[in-house]
């Protein structure tokens, strides 16, 4: 099999070098059943100077051909790469994802293994992700509860044949705010009885910064984006899954609005509190005790959005 890994990025050029030369050291098995890689890179518009590193940097990574488009999103740009891709088989992650240096073996494993299971390639393999804030050694993070993912079809660390991606349609560029276009286009592939193939080996480390009140503003726009563009998510798919997915249930409002007391446990009142914790040198508790009042805020994102789309019809 040939890999075109997918990246797309915008101005995370620090993280994105460590991300590229991750891959650059992959360790395949010989022989192996991988024939060939490349990295194909999209840069969404990026003002940090990624493309100009890029070009002073080339030689050293020889696996990487890259592309750039207007700032149009992750959708747009990840279509773009497919689009590009020269490889059978494509693996999609982050630009702030660093992978161990089995990584594309271990999915080339997992999908041998799924085709003799199978007996096809109606699959695809999803890859674990752990999350980190270590930016230094992003790979020395434990595997946390929190990093449990539910999700059928996530871009963070999955391999897919590439031409499922171009039967169902690659992913709706209509997902112009945060959130949603990849579990959106997993409905569509599940539709296709695609199976989902778990491949632990195959680990990814998500890093983002240490949590700290200043992000706050920035996650609550998140939350809002998400909220709206789950509701167009609802509309392109009206079914019950797809709600419970988007929050958009009373179980979902009782829930959230019990724990922020209705919004009374908001960015204000709970700051000192999550500044403390900060303190004491646990952001990442910090945040999810944050996602009290950030899940309020999507909740209450969704039911605006849907509102509004009942007032259009």
């Amino acid at each position: 099999m040939f890999f075109s890994v997918v990246i797309p990025t915008y101005n995370r050029q620090p993280i994105l070098e460590k991300c590229l030369r991750a891959l650059e050291v992959q360790e395949l098995s010989q022989p192996s059943s991988v024939t060939n890689y490349e990295i194909v890179l999209v840069d969404d518009g990026s003002t940090d100077g990624t493309l100009e590193w890029l070009a002073e940097h080339k030689e050293e990574f020889r696996h990487v051909r890259w592309f750039q488009q207007d700032h149009a999103g992750p959708a747009a740009a990840r279509n773009l790469g497919v689009k590009k891709a020269l490889g059978d088989t494509i693996i999609f992650i982050d630009s702030d994802l660093v992978v161990l240096n089995n990584f594309l073996q271990a999915h080339a494993n997992a999908l041998l293994q799924g085709q003799e299971k199978l007996g096809s390639d109606r699959f695809f393999t999803y890859g674990a992700v752990i999350n980190t804030c270590n930016f230094d050694n992003p790979t020395a993070e434990p595997y946390k509860v929190t990093d449990f993912s539910a999700a059928f079809f996530a871009t963070g660390n999955v391999a897919i044949p590439k031409h499922w991606l171009e039967k169902a349609g690659l992913f709706d560029t209509s997902f112009q705010l945060y959130g949603w276009e990849d579990l959106e286009l997993g409905v569509r592939l599940k539709k296709l009885d695609l199976t989902l193939i778990k491949c632990p080996e195959a680990v990814g480390y998500h890093w983002h910064p240490a949590f700290k009140l200043e992000q706050i503003p920035r996650l609550i726009d998140q939350e809002i984006q998400r909220g709206r563009m789950g509701v167009l998510f609802y509309q392109k798919h009206p079914t019950w899954e797809v709600r419970m997915m988007i929050q958009m249930t009373w179980l979902h409002r009782l829930l959230w609005g019990l724990l922020s007391l209705n919004g009374a446990l908001n960015e204000r009142t709970m700051a000192p509190l999550l500044q403390w914790l900060i303190n004491l040198g646990k952001p990442q508790l910090a945040l999810e005790i944050a996602r009290i009042f950030l899940n309020w805020y999507n909740v209450k994102g969704v039911y605006e959005a849907y509102a509004e789309m009942q007032q259009a019809l």
